[in-house]
């Protein structure tokens, strides 16, 4: 059978909108493990068994996503949805990605705030912190290996982590100067800046655009119209910030509803790089500007995060639930919790539909622009550094009781103090890192390892 032929049969069982919704039922409640093993999870289902899409494009689409602001996994979700049917698909997809994620961390947050200091609670996230720990170390390593591929990206990505983490430069600077400089690069045609992009898509066999059931052409739908996409953003637009303007308006900016509004809010536009970058960003703030919750508790609300299907991102909704739930005001605190998660979880994500909606006709004019891949490649490699930044925050603050801050000379870090290191979580820890990095233990057994190993510890007595 030709390609042409197996293609024009392909297009005659193009799937409907019904036919779509249990695959990305599917994807979504398959997506643990971060946004690398999310997009592994998507290429798999849509690119080789279901053949929806090409290679090419799922990477163009990548590629795309990662230059946004917030989960690149939900706005590829989107993306690819809103290609094979429009904005009911897009929304369709990525509703359906974050749905599972939110009521499992709304769960774990009710459970947590009731009785998150009874001891086999504590012991389980005693636990947990080690292996998310290692799972962030590792992160570094498999996003470095796909995206330092020359000197002029490694320097990047050291330049990146020594801005941040040396002398706390703000993050959507960093990414700003990475991306420029790409672009130059790419512009002027340098050997090092020419990369591709990302998480990596899967090690399959290569599916040609053209005999995928979407094809190579652009859908009608999918290119630009000034008037379609101006109404869009405004309802997007409208949908996403009306909260914010009412809480502001109705409360005061001090509120603590208004605050999460406005912050979360914020984030959505500043918040590139992924989803261990943008927790690094929130963890900084929420912990250090807000004091909504203690360093300790954002590393149990990245365990939950990655112990349950959805974007990493998710653990926001922890951060706003327990901010909540510790400033309740008049009202009673778990009700306070959950409408504070449930704010941040809508600010959060609102906003990834417009970028999608709004920017994918452009992009799918882009497809072939290598100055865009070049800044891509340079984002991703600093991306690279935010991530190490998070790592090193993380085991200050899980092998630390105390650590203290130095502002001398110019720096702006944390430096632990040595006689407060825990060896008990220290050699859980080494524990958690050799299970990942020498035996290769999966995800969710290092994670159910390392929270049974806190429990033990906790009725010995050692945690």
């Amino acid at each position: 059978m030709s390609v042409m032929t197996e293609t024009r049969e392909a297009r005659t069982a193009f799937p409907s909108l019904a036919e779509a919704v249990p695959v990305w039922t599917r994807i979504a409640l398959l997506s643990f493990g971060g946004p690398a093993g999310q997009i592994a999870v998507m290429h798999r289902i849509l690119v080789e068994e279901r053949r929806w899409i090409g290679d090419d494009r799922f990477l163009h689409a990548l590629n795309f996503c990662m230059l946004l602001p917030g989960p690149e996994a939900q706005q590829l979700a989107t993306y690819v949805g809103w290609l094979m049917h429009r904005t009911a698909g897009g929304l369709l997809a990525g509703l359906l990605f974050v749905l599972p994620g939110a009521v499992a961390i709304m769960a774990l947050s009710l459970i947590y705030a009731v009785w998150g200091d009874v001891g086999i609670v504590s012991g389980l996230f005693f636990g947990l912190k080690a292996a998310v720990l290692a799972i962030v170390v590792n992160a570094v390593a498999r996003i470095g290996k796909r995206a330092l591929k020359g000197p002029a990206m490694i320097l990047i990505a050291a330049s990146s982590f020594v801005a941040i983490f040396f002398f706390g430069l703000p993050f959507p600077l960093i990414v700003l100067a990475a991306g420029l400089i790409g672009l130059a690069g790419g512009l002027a045609g340098l050997p090092a800046f020419r990369a591709g992009g990302g998480h990596g898509a899967g090690k399959g066999p290569h599916l040609a655009d053209h005999a995928s059931l979407l094809g190579d052409a652009t859908p009608q739908h999918a290119r630009p119209d000034v008037r379609r996409m101006a109404l869009t953003a405004a309802i997007l637009l409208a949908l996403w910030l009306a909260p914010t303007a009412l809480l502001v308006a109705a409360l005061g900016g001090d509120n603590v509803f208004a605050e999460i509004a406005k912050f979360f809010s914020a984030m959505a536009v500043v918040t590139f790089g992924g989803a261990y970058a943008v927790l690094a960003y929130v963890a900084q703030e929420a912990v250090g500007t807000y004091g909504w919750l203690a360093p300790g508790e954002m590393l149990d609300g990245l365990g939950m995060a990655e112990t349950t299907p959805g974007p990493l991102i998710m653990v926001t909704q922890f951060v706003g639930f327990m901010g909540a739930y510790r400033n309740a005001g008049d009202l009673p605190p778990l009700l306070a919790g959950i409408f504070g998660g449930l704010l941040t979880t809508w600010v959060t994500f609102a906003p990834c539909f417009l970028w999608v909606f709004v920017g994918g006709p452009f992009m799918e004019r882009l497809r072939t622009n290598r100055a865009l891949s070049a800044g891509l490649a340079s984002i991703t490699a600093a991306v690279v550094g935010v991530v190490l930044n998070l790592a090193l925050w993380f085991a200050l603050h899980v092998l630390f009781s105390e650590v203290r801050r130095v502002t001398a000379y110019g720096l702006d870090t944390e430096v632990p103090v040595l006689a407060s290191l825990d060896p008990v979580a220290a050699m859980l820890t080494a524990a958690t890192l050799v299970a990942v990095f020498a035996l290769r233990v999966g995800l969710v057994p290092v994670l159910a390892g390392a929270g049974a190993a806190g429990i033990a510890l906790h009725l010995a007595g050692l945690a």
